[in-house]
Order: C-alpha cells, then sequence, then structure tokens
C-alpha cells in the first residue's frame, strides 16, 4: 500500500475495448464538476494511437506498423520470449512516460482535484489491461533487469488504490461490433481476464455495459456519488 497521504479521489473505468470507458468517463467528470474540481487523466502508454499514425505514413506505413504490432503482440504474450533487448527497452520508455504521468495525477490529487481514469495501471496481469508490457520471458540477465525494473514501476503505481473501480463488463460480439478493426482474438483475452484483476483489492463496482446507456450512466452516478460521499 502506498504511504497514508492526503490524495482527492479516483475514479478507474477499467474494461475491454468497446466498452465505453471514455464516454462514461467524460460524462462521470461533467457530473463530479459540478460539486468539486474534476478532471481527466490519461494513463495508457499509447502504443495503439502511435501505431495507427504509423500507418498513414506513405509508401512504408503499412508494412511499419504490421511489423511493430507483432513485436507488440510478441511482449504482451506471457508464453513468448521478449523479442529482444531493443524492444524491451522502448518498452521500458513507454512504461516510464506512464509512470510519469501516474505522478502528475498524483500532484493533481493533492491539491484537491478529483481524477476521473479510463483506464488504471495493475501488476497481476501482465501484458493486458495497463499491466507491465515485458510480460514474456527474459531470456538473458540484462532482459531480467530490465523487465524487473518494469515491474517496480508498476508496483509502485498499483500500491495507489483507487477510491473506486468501475468495471465495464462486455462481451466478445459486442466489443467486435463496437470495434470492428480490433483483433479477436485480443479483445476475447481482455475479456477473460478482466475478472482476474482486483486493483489491488479496490472497491469495485460492476456495470454491465451492454445496456441501456442512460441506465448504465445512472447506475455509474449513484456508485460515485456514494464513494465520493465516504
Amino acid at each position: 500500500m502506498a504511504d497514508n497521504e492526503t490524495l482527492a479521489p479516483l475514479i478507474a473505468i477499467v474494461g475491454a475495448d468497446g466498452a465505453g470507458k471514455s464516454r462514461l468517463s467524460e460524462e462521470l467528470i461533467a457530473h463530479i464538476g459540478k460539486t468539486r474540481p474534476a478532471e481527466a487523466g490519461y494513463l495508457g502508454e499509447g502504443s495503439s494511437v502511435r501505431r495507427r499514425q504509423i500507418a498513414r505514413w506513405p509508401l512504408i506505413g503499412s508494412a511499419l506498423q504490421g511489423m511493430l504490432g507483432r513485436i507488440a503482440d510478441r511482449l504482451r504474450d506471457p508464453d513468448a520470449p521478449i523479442p529482444g533487448e531493443i524492444a524491451a527497452r522502448y518498452a521500458l520508455h513507454r512504461s516510464k512516460k506512464r509512470h510519469r504521468r501516474f505522478a502528475e495525477l498524483l500532484e493533481k490529487r493533492r491539491r484537491g482535484v478529483v481524477i476521473v481514469t479510463d483506464r488504471y495501471p495493475q501488476i497481476e496481469v501482465p501484458g493486458l489491461h495497463d499491466g507491465p508490457i515485458l510480460a514474456g520471458r527474459a531470456t538473458s540477465p540484462a532482459l531480467a533487469r530490465l523487465q524487473t525494473e518494469e515491474r517496480a514501476l508498476y508496483s509502485d503505481m498499483a500500491a495507489h488504490v483507487p477510491t473506486l473501480v468501475i468495471r465495464l463488463q462486455i462481451d466478445v460480439e459486442t466489443a467486435m461490433a463496437r470495434k470492428p478493426d480490433h483483433d479477436r482474438a485480443l479483445i476475447a483475452r481482455k475479456v477473460a481476464s478482466l475478472m482476474k484483476i482486483s486493483f489491488n483489492n479496490a472497491p469495485i463496482f460492476n456495470l454491465d455495459a451492454t445496456m441501456n446507456y442512460d441506465e448504465e450512466l445512472a447506475l455509474a452516478i449513484a456508485a460515485v456519488d456514494a464513494a465520493l460521499a465516504s
């Protein structure tokens, strides 16, 4: 557990791709902002956005995006060896950027700002759901050191338990209907693994992300209001 410093609440919205994390987090920020300072917090590492940008490069974009995607798949596969020191160092670089953003959010919470983030770092399931990127097997002492360094970053972040985690539950078919360009096998892994994560035993409110959105939002607001009141 992190030390008992005074921090404003943090609400984490988690779920597989297509669950509606971004939309719900925006609505909750607007709701909380009516009574106290509230801001969005981004804790992703941005690799998928960067690959989509690369795909638009002329001539080499598509091929380079495919290569980066294959490396990313190997990095997140716990049964595969980490694909080399260059890839591992780049993954660690991305995790350090996430750790810096996390520190910035902590500083805002110290100033009394409620944070709503549409993801949250965790250490329980490497490779998925914003866990450590270096999920695979380290096949050399150098790779093992890089992996250990990265795990320490995630242990530090996960030690700060969210005030409330809203876990959006969605089935694979609905997720693919909403995100048809995503990899089905990866979506299936994310859907199956989400329930294994406790976020360091944080309070978790499970919410069906396939229900009528107005009903979903009302339930989420009620859960947030109860968490902030306590």
